[in-house]
């Protein structure tokens, strides 16, 4: 199975790549690594970070989509009704937007660093956009 690293500031998560899930999703990220932007929290969502990514193209369409993330589970969002985006669920969440009810492709779950991810949550929603990074670690 395929990891990669996810450091939101100075914490770092390992995330196993869903890819029998969402091959196609899972194919389109790895070609964006490394990739590094700024996460804030989520305005509609619940318990949730996320990365807006205006009418940035992913070449994907739906596929392992959810409305109801699990805590841990990052999502794509290809577009469509609202920004392309990243969505990080760190506790309770609802994936949603200011049009509504949305869903991700869910592609990546935190394997390592369930136990810090309220604290993550907590520093954005308190201390603001933090830099996040997602690397390969390859096979793990």
């Amino acid at each position: 199975m395929r990891h990669l690293a996810i450091d939101v500031g100075a914490t770092r998560f390992v995330a196993r790549l869903e890819e029998d899930a969402a091959p196609k999703t899972c194919a389109a990220f790895l070609k964006l690594l490394p990739f590094s932007n700024r996460v804030i929290h989520a305005r509609w969502s619940g318990e949730a970070v996320w990365v807006p990514l205006d009418d940035f193209d992913t070449g994907v369409s739906f596929e392992n989509h959810t409305s109801h993330p699990s805590r841990g589970d990052v999502l794509l969002y290809p577009g469509g009704f609202s920004e392309t985006e990243i969505l990080f669920a760190y506790g309770s969440c609802q994936f949603a937007s200011k049009m509504g009810q949305l869903a991700g492709n869910h592609f990546l779950t935190v394997v390592d660093g369930l136990d810090r991810l309220p604290e993550m949550g907590r520093r954005v929603l308190w201390e603001g956009a933090q830099a996040i990074r997602f690397t390969d670690l390859g096979d793990h």
